[in-house]
């Protein structure tokens, strides 16, 4: 029996110890009461996502973030889990990144190179570390949401991760060589 994508996503927030933002959502299952009412995201705002999430897991031999539709599944993660606070710093923080790439390019995110996209975003990133408290905030927020969108989707589990439907037995001394591909939750 295959395990849905929701109860992957539980598990992976377990084994992070509920660390991440809406994490509080995806262990009780109830949603928070004060969401943003009637949020919604453009095709142009989801295709922004997808462009984020290719540029934090990009696609190698096998597929990126982009292929596993990440913007679709931040997209769902924000208007379910997040309560209104958080969908607001997320809304914020992503129209902000937006303008401070224009700023510091000369263009709009969408038509710059993969690279200009991933030393904005590890700059971005490396702010966020050396900041007392921890801005910007949507930094954190979308990584975690790729990594947890990406390895919770099928392409992540069955090309990235070494998927087993039905392992069978527990092994916990089983033998790891360098390069070999962790299994899949």
């Amino acid at each position: 029996m295959a395990m849905n994508r929701r109860d992957a996503i539980k598990s992976f927030a377990l084994m992070m110890g509920g660390a991440m933002v809406g994490a509080n959502v995806i262990l009780t299952g109830c949603s928070p009461e004060d969401q943003i009412v009637g949020l919604e995201f453009t095709p142009d705002q989801i295709a922004f996502l997808d462009e984020i999430g290719e540029a934090i897991i990009p696609t190698t031999d096998t597929p990126g973030a982009k292929a596993a539709g990440i913007g679709e599944f931040m997209v769902m993660m924000v208007k379910d889990t997040y309560n209104g606070d958080q969908q607001t710093v997320f809304i914020s923080g992503l129209n902000q990144l937006r303008k401070d790439f224009k700023d510091a390019n000369g263009k709009d995110f969408m038509n710059a190179s993969t690279d200009e996209r991933t030393a904005f975003l590890n700059e971005m990133n490396k702010k966020a570390k050396e900041s007392e408290n921890g801005d910007p905030k949507v930094i954190g927020m979308l990584k975690d949401l790729t990594v947890l969108g990406y390895f919770t989707s099928e392409i992540g589990a069955t090309q990235q991760l070494r998927f087993v439907e039905a392992p069978g037995r527990y092994d916990g001394c089983m033998d790891y060589k360098k390069g070999d591909r962790v299994f899949a939750l």
